[in-house]
Order: structure tokens, then C-alpha cells, then sequence
């Protein structure tokens, strides 16, 4: 995408249908482009607010209120005027049309914040942060998303792209002045900066899986056999009867979605239809598709009935998820019927601290799940002051910056020449370059801003 950044640009920045509407104007001539169809007082300080109406010639289209910003201290660094109107969609697209017919252009997707990195204002990692916390889905993953627009990832990878620029230079220096034969001492430095480069790579990967849970949600599954409460289980998380309840085996017969906030997870909770062996084509339907579900699920919570005796199928069932990998907790429902299940032989199987007893219908021990579920999935998280991987783009950089740094200090063990340990390090710099933008070309940054709504 070409973007003119001598055009003065307008889009509406609200929703339609509130109390009031925004319409943004940012550029060189946006001051000069509202006053045409401006009808107030004021001299249009900064950081000021004016009453007064917007017209079409003689007509009164809206009253509104301007606030005039002064470049640079704006979200773009350039001259801002935000015209407060009615949020009404016709009101707002009347302004917008006015805008556009005195010389404004319409605005991209993200234009707003792509000029603001184009300008130096933030980084593109920040930019990302604010797409992030429009689409937050908790508190959690708002908070996470405000770091990130503070510039704690930035600061990060700085010191990584630094540590690794400070090793290209000690290798371009023993290049340049090959006289001195120090080569030895240089490449012993430079090992030691690409190691504390990837020290820093690994310490933010590490944050990885917590960050892309927060901010995409935790795909969790609802398993067991037929009859043991996972449909009331669902109602109980949600405080809602919203699956269909009854003492009749097999009568989930297809999946069933919810998303909840455990404690600023995103839990994307799916019930599904009871596993078992059945003749009835439409649940054997359901049982294909409840296997398909838990395939695919981050968080596997297996239901059984703690008021009978363990059975064999459920113990294998549990040894093959965990066989797996799979993140997995065992709910032994029914508590309030009495316990009749080992809880050794599930702990067993299961693992440790993975099996927990519950009582969907009177609600207790719930409070345990979202606990178990923060603990395995945010413990030992710093939300107060260290940087969080969320964006599987900033992942897959680092990622390959991790590889390029793992193999440029392989390159100076085996003794090869400068140049080789060169080549890695500067790919090294370019991956973690690209978190922040240092590196990024243009395909990138239209694939990101094309991410955003109009007006932001």
C-alpha cells in the first residue's frame, strides 16, 4: 500500500448509534480544512475544547465540539482536530462527507496509528498493542496489552538487538583491521554478547505460552462418558442453564461453545456429547465430534461420576490424553452423592495435583478449577513489570532469532571465520528487528495496519 503522508486524513473513529460521535481529521491542513465548515469562537490553542456548529454553507448540520492538538504532541505527531458530534450515523457521515468534499482523504485501515510509527511516536510492536487492547476479552489480557503499548517488549528486544549490533561491531572491527591479531579475545567478546542476546530471547519465549492464551483464549474441552454432569458442569461455570439437563444418558448429542472469564483467562469452554459405543446414528455423530474437539483443545477437562467406582474405560480414556501431553484435569462430580471413586488410581494416571472432586449441582469446587487452570497456565507470570509474548508474529521472530543467535555461537565454537558468525548474527538482528518494526518492510506493515477498523 502507497500511502501520500502529505494528505490530511479524516475517517469516523465511533461506532454509530451512541451519544456522541468522533470524527478525526489529521495532517498538515486539518486545521485549515474543519474552519471551512466551522461556524464558532476561539482561536484554536492547543490542547483546547470549542463549542460551535459544523455547516454546509448556511445550513446547520450539527453542534458539535472541537478539540484542536498541535503537532508534535498528538497521536500522530502531526495537527489533529477531533470533531465531537452527535453518534448518530447520519450526523457522523454528513461530517465525513463534509470533510472529504473541502480535502481531507478518507482515511486507511490503521492509518491513524501506522503514521504514528511512521512518525517515531511508537514503536510497531506498540502499535500492534493498541488493536490488542480494543479486542481485549479480559482484564488480563487489557493489562498485558497496555505493557505492551508502554514499551515493555520494546525495551526488551532493544536489549537484545543491542547486545547483538555490539557483536556485529566487535566482528566488523577485527574485519577491518586485520593487523591486529586479537582474534581470539574479539570472538570470545562476541560470543558472550550473542549469549546474553539469547538469554533475553529465551527469558521473553518462556512467556509465550501464558501470553497467547491470555490474548487469544484457552480452547477447552468438556469430556466423559455419558451422564456424568459435564453439561452441568458448563451451567455451573457460566451460571446459566444454558445446556439441557437430564438423568438421560446420551442427551448432549452435539457440541456446545460458551466463552468465560476465569480469573483473565478467556476460557473458550466447549461441552460436548458423552463417549461411548452407541447404534443411535445422530449421538455417534456427536461422539465423533466431541473426539475431533479434544483433539484440537488446549485444556482437557475430564468429567466422571466420584459417586460410583472408578471404571476401566475412563482410566484408559485419562492415560491416553495424558499419554499425549495433553494439559489435562480430571473432575470427579458428584460429591454431593456420596464418594465412591479412588482418587489414588485417577492421581495414578492423571498426575499429581491434576484430579480434583466437585459438585456441579450444588456449585462447589469451582473456585478449585479456576485456580488449577491460573496456576498451570499464569503462574509465576510478572504483570506488574516484565514483558509478555502475546502476538504469535512477535513469537515466531524471536523464534528465529533464538535459532540464528544458537547458531552463529555454534559457528564461533567450531572455529569457522568472522564472516560466518556474521551472517547468523545479522540474521538474528533483522528476526528481532521485525517485533519493533526496525527491520520490517512494507508487505509487513500493510498485512498489520490492514488488521485495524477505520478511524483507529
Amino acid at each position: 500500500m502507497k500511502i501520500n503522508m502529505d494528505d490530511t486524513i479524516t475517517a469516523i473513529s465511533t461506532p454509530s448509534g451512541g451519544g456522541i460521535g468522533i470524527v478525526r481529521v489529521s495532517g498538515k491542513e486539518a486545521f485549515s480544512i474543519v474552519s471551512r465548515i466551522w461556524q464558532g469562537k476561539g482561536c484554536w490553542a492547543d490542547h483546547r475544547v470549542y463549542y460551535g456548529k459544523i455547516t454546509n454553507g448556511a445550513q446547520i448540520v450539527d453542534e458539535v465540539l472541537l478539540v484542536t492538538m498541535r503537532a508534535p504532541k498528538t497521536y500522530t505527531t502531526e495537527d489533529i482536530v477531533e470533531i465531537n458530534c452527535h453518534g448518530g450515523a447520519r450526523a457522523m457521515q454528513t461530517v465525513l462527507r463534509l470533510l472529504l468534499a473541502n480535502g481531507a482523504r478518507l482515511a486507511e485501515p490503521g492509518e491513524f496509528t501506522r503514521r504514528a510509527f511512521l512518525n517515531g511516536r511508537i514503536d510497531l510492536s506498540q502499535a500492534e498493542a493498541v488493536l490488542d487492547i480494543i479486542e481485549a476479552k479480559t482484564a488480563l489480557s487489557q493489562k498485558a496489552a497496555l505493557a505492551q503499548l508502554d514499551g515493555r517488549l520494546a525495551k526488551q528486544t532493544k536489549q537484545l538487538t543491542d547486545k547483538l549490533m555490539q557483536a556485529l561491531s566487535h566482528i566488523e572491527a577485527a574485519i577491518d583491521y586485520p593487523e591486529y591479531d586479537e582474534t581470539a579475545i574479539t570472538m570470545a567478546q562476541v560470543r558472550k554478547d550473542a549469549l546474553a542476546a539469547l538469554t533475553v530471547a529465551e527469558t521473553l519465549l518462556q512467556t509465550a505460552e501464558t501470553g497467547r492464551v491470555i490474548r487469544e483464549g484457552l480452547e477447552t474441552v468438556i469430556v466423559g462418558s455419558p451422564n456424568v454432569g459435564k453439561s452441568s458442569l458448563l451451567n455451573a461455570l457460566l451460571n446459566e442453564d444454558r445446556a439441557i439437563v437430564t438423568d438421560i444418558p446420551g442427551t448432549t448429542r452435539d457440541t456446545l461453545s460458551e466463552t468465560l472469564d476465569i480469573g483473565g483467562i478467556p476460557l473458550i469452554l466447549t461441552d460436548t456429547a458423552g463417549i461411548r459405543q452407541t447404534a443411535d446414528e445422530i449421538e455417534r455423530i456427536g461422539v465423533e465430534r466431541s473426539l475431533q474437539k479434544a483433539a484440537a483443545a488446549t485444556l482437557i477437562l475430564y468429567v466422571l461420576d466420584g459417586s460410583e467406582p472408578v471404571q476401566n474405560e475412563d482410566l484408559r480414556a485419562i492415560q491416553a490424553y495424558a499419554y499425549t501431553g495433553r494439559v489435562m484435569l480430571v473432575l470427579v462430580n458428584k460429591e454431593d452423592k456420596g464418594r465412591q471413586a479412588d482418587f489414588a488410581s485417577l492421581a495414578a494416571v492423571a498426575g499429581a495435583g491434576n484430579v480434583l472432586p466437585i459438585s456441579a449441582k450444588q456449585n462447589s469446587g469451582l473456585p478449585a478449577i479456576a485456580d488449577w487452570i491460573q496456576t498451570r497456565f499464569c503462574g509465576g507470570m510478572d504483570t506488574e513489570g516484565g514483558a509478555l509474548l502475546t502476538n504469535i508474529r512477535h513469537i515466531d521472530a524471536l523464534t528465529r532469532a533464538k535459532r540464528a543467535m544458537e547458531n552463529a555461537i555454534a559457528t564461533i565454537d567450531s572455529g569457522l571465520p568472522e564472516d560466518f558468525v556474521s551472517i547468523d548474527l545479522r540474521a538474528a538482528y533483522d528476526c528481532a528487528g521485525e517485533i519493533t518494526g526496525e527491520t520490517a518492510d512494507g508487505e509487513l506493515l500493510d498485512s498489520i495496519f490492514a488488521q485495524f477498523c477505520l478511524g483507529k
